[in-house]
C-alpha cells in the first residue's frame, strides 16, 4: 500500500504521481513470463535462450588471482575518482594497437564504470531543455532516457537493411539539426550487427562539422568483428574535432560485471565528461583498473571469442535459411538480426504473425526457443550467440536440439497467407 503523500512527490520524469502503477508490460518482462509458462507446460524440455545479452562464459582465468593481488596493494585502497594512470595508459597501447589511434592518456581517456555510465553522463554535460539529441532506432536507450530527463529530446534515426543499418543523415529536417547537439551512434551495432566503414565515419565527420554536432559513438562491440579490420571513427581526419567514442570490456573480454570502460577522443569533452563524472561517482575500484589494464594487452582472447562466435554464427544461419527464413550472418556483434516471418506453415496449420513480438512469444511457448523481439523498425527478432554451452561438444548438441524443434516449421518471409491462416 503507497504512502498518500509521496506519490505527491516523486519526479515527472520518472512518471510523476503515476510512477509504480503501469500495467503495461515491457518485452523483457514478457519474454520472461513466457519463458517461465513454456518451462511449467514443458517440464521435459530445456529452454533454448538465445536472447541473453552478456556473454556465456568469463574472462581470462588468471583475472580472479591477479584482482585479489590487485585488492591487496594498499596504494588501490583510495578514492579512484578520475585517476587511474596505469589503465588510461593501458587504453593508450590498445587504441594504437588495434585501430592505429595515438592518444594522449592525460588529456584525451578518461574510464568509465562501463558503458552505460558513460551514456547516462554525457547528456549532463551538453543538453539543456528543448535541445535534440539524434539516436539511432533501434538501439540501447540509456543515454535518450537521460536526455528526456534533462528535458530534451530525442530524435530517431531509423536503421533499415536496405541501406546496411546505417541513418540517412540528409533526411533529418533543417528544423531538427538547428536544434541538434548530439549524433549517437552505435558500430558494430546492436541489435542490427552492422558495422560502419571508414568512408561512413568520413561523412559522419563531415556532417557534424557543417551542422555543429558532437558525436557519441558507443563502440561496446568494436573488437567483435569478422571479416573486417575494426574501425574507429577516431581515424578518421577530424574525428577528434567533434567525437569521443565509448569502448568497454563487457563484451570484448567478458568482463560484464567487472562495470570498466572508457571514453576516448575530443580533449575538450573528456573534460567536460570529467567534470561531470567528478561529480557524481568517485570513481572504478583501482584494482579493477589494474586488473582491466592487463587485460587490455591479452588481444588472443578477443580473437578467440570471434573465432567462437563466427562459428556458431555459422551454424545459427544455415539451420534458420533450412527452414526458409532470410539470413544473412552479422559483420560484428554477438547477434544476429533476422527478419519475422509472416507466418509459418506447422503441424498441418497456417499461422500468421502479426509482428516480431507475437513470433518471439511463439518460438518461446511452442519450441522453447527465446529470442528478443524488435518492432521499432519494421519487424526483426534477435538471436544472441551467447547461449550456454560450454564445449565445442555443447554447441553441437544444442544445435541438433534447436534444429530438430524448427524441423517441421516452414517459414514464409513474402506474401501474406490466405484467409484459412490462423492469426496470432
Amino acid at each position: 500500500m503507497r504512502t498518500s503523500y509521496l506519490s505527491n512527490l516523486w519526479a515527472n520524469r520518472i512518471g510523476g504521481a503515476s510512477f509504480g502503477e503501469k500495467t503495461t508490460l515491457y518485452k523483457f518482462e514478457k519474454i520472461k513470463r513466457a519463458q517461465q509458462e513454456a518451462r511449467q507446460q514443458h517440464p521435459d524440455k530445456v529452454l533454448i535462450d538465445m536472447g541473453v545479452g552478456e556473454p556465456d562464459q568469463g574472462t581470462l582465468p588468471e583475472m580472479a588471482g591477479l584482482l585479489g593481488w590487485a585488492a591487496a596493494e594498499s596504494n588501490n585502497w583510495g578514492y579512484a575518482d578520475n585517476g587511474g594512470m596505469h589503465f588510461r595508459g593501458a587504453v593508450a597501447q590498445y587504441m594504437k594497437r588495434l585501430f592505429g589511434v595515438h592518444l594522449d592518456p592525460e588529456t584525451e581517456i578518461m574510464h568509465s564504470i562501463g558503458s552505460k555510465a558513460a551514456l547516462s553522463l554525457l547528456p549532463l554535460c551538453f543538453i539543456n531543455p528543448g535541445d535534440i539529441a539524434l539516436m539511432t532506432v533501434p538501439g540501447y536507450p540509456v543515454l535518450g532516457t537521460h536526455v528526456r530527463y534533462l528535458d530534451g529530446e530525442v530524435y530517431a534515426l531509423p536503421l533499415r537493411k536496405e541501406e546496411g543499418f546505417l541513418p540517412d543523415l540528409e533526411a533529418i529536417p533543417e528544423a531538427i539539426l538547428k536544434a541538434s547537439k548530439l549524433l549517437v551512434l552505435n558500430y558494430p551495432n546492436n541489435p542490427t550487427g552492422a558495422t560502419a566503414s571508414r568512408a561512413f565515419y568520413e561523412q559522419v565527420v563531415a556532417f557534424a562539422k557543417k551542422h555543429k554536432l558532437i558525436v557519441v559513438q558507443d563502440a561496446a562491440y568494436a573488437a567483435l568483428t569478422f571479416d573486417e579490420a575494426p574501425t574507429s571513427i577516431l581515424q578518421v581526419p577530424g574525428g577528434r574535432d567533434v567525437a569521443v567514442e565509448l569502448h568497454s570490456l563487457s563484451k570484448s573480454f567478458n568482463m560484464t560485471g567487472w562495470r570498466i570502460g572508457w571514453i576516448c577522443g575530443n580533449s575538450e569533452i573528456i573534460e567536460a565528461y570529467a567534470a561531470v563524472k567528478s561529480n557524481m561517482d568517485s570513481g572504478q575500484f583501482l584494482a579493477i583498473q589494474e586488473a582491466a589494464a592487463y587485460a587490455l594487452g591479452k588481444p588472443e582472447f578477443t580473437e578467440n571469442l570471434c573465432a567462437k562466435y563466427r562459428r556458431r554464427m555459422k551454424v545459427l544461419v544455415e539451420i534458420l535459411n533450412g527452414v526458409g527464413l532470410d539470413v544473412e550472418p552479422s559483420a560484428g556483434t554477438f547477434f544476429l538480426y533476422v527478419k519475422a516471418p509472416q507466418s509459418v506453415a506447422y503441424q498441418g496449420l497456417e499461422i500468421v504473425f502479426e509482428n516480431a513480438e507475437v513470433f518471439s512469444q511463439w518460438l518461446i511457448r511452442e519450441h522453447l526457443i527465446s529470442t528478443v523481439p524488435w518492432d521499432d523498425v519494421d519487424a526483426y527478432v534477435r538471436f544472441s550467440l551467447t547461449f550456454d554451452a560450454p564445449t565445442e561438444e555443447d554447441e553441437r548438441k544444442l544445435f541438433k536440439v534447436f534444429a530438430q524443434r524448427l524441423e517441421e516449421c516452414r517459414f514464409n518471409v513474402g506474401s501474406v497467407v490466405n484467409n484459412s491462416g490462423i492469426t496470432l
